[in-house]
């Protein structure tokens, strides 16, 4: 498959058309919001094509991302959203309107599965065998052509898989607990930001 891979510096281009359903992925320094900052988002419109912001990261300004993940009309979907929400909220300081997560989708979809990775939803869904050796590397940098490929993989296939998962959700008649899921997202995301990691429901 041919990706177009595009990598912009700060921020998306303010005349960029995405249409109204893209994929978001991030990548951080690490997974600690407050000491490892947001390096990059990814975005793909699910037509093999794939858009990487390098953020700036002694400012943090990009008023063009800001507002699509403020505007509700477009549709975004995530792989572990809980994650990327909480380094966007911390460092782009938005809340993401309008959201959907293929893992929250696999986790009720697929009970037949233990493993909700992204590299084994591709397999299942999308029957290719993608590489997953850069997960952890340096974001922070200049990037390297087999790093772009590795975050491009991360969004280019999460439209096919949500649909998949979603025929799976409304054949089981899990759909209504995965749309409650989605909007506690948020309140988890703002969860973690004030440290209250463990389950809050828990004995």
């Amino acid at each position: 498959m041919n990706i177009d891979i595009k990598l912009h510096k700060v921020d998306i281009p303010a005349d960029i058309e995405l249409g109204k359903i893209v994929a978001v992925d991030g990548e951080f320094m690490g997974l600690d919001v407050k000491r490892d900052p947001l390096c990059l988002i990814q975005i793909s419109t699910g037509n093999h094509d794939a858009h990487i912001i390098q953020l700036d990261r002694k400012k943090f300004e990009a008023p063009n991302l800001v507002k699509l993940f403020k505007n509700e009309s477009v549709t975004k979907i995530f792989h572990y959203g809980r994650a990327d929400m909480a380094h966007i909220k911390y460092y782009l300081n938005v809340d993401v309107k309008n959201i959907l997560d293929t893992k929250i989708a696999s986790k009720l979809a697929r009970s037949y599965s233990d493993s909700h990775s992204l590299k084994t939803l591709i397999k299942e869904f999308i029957n290719i065998d993608i590489s997953k050796q850069f997960q952890s590397s340096d974001f922070g940098g200049e990037l390297s052509q087999s790093q772009l490929k590795y975050c491009a993989n991360d969004v280019i296939y999460l439209h096919k898989i949500h649909d998949e998962l979603n025929k799976i959700l409304i054949r089981e008649n899990r759909i209504d607990l995965y749309n409650s899921c989605l909007k506690f997202l948020q309140t988890r995301v703002d969860l973690d930001l004030a440290s209250f990691k463990d389950d809050i429901w828990s004995h």
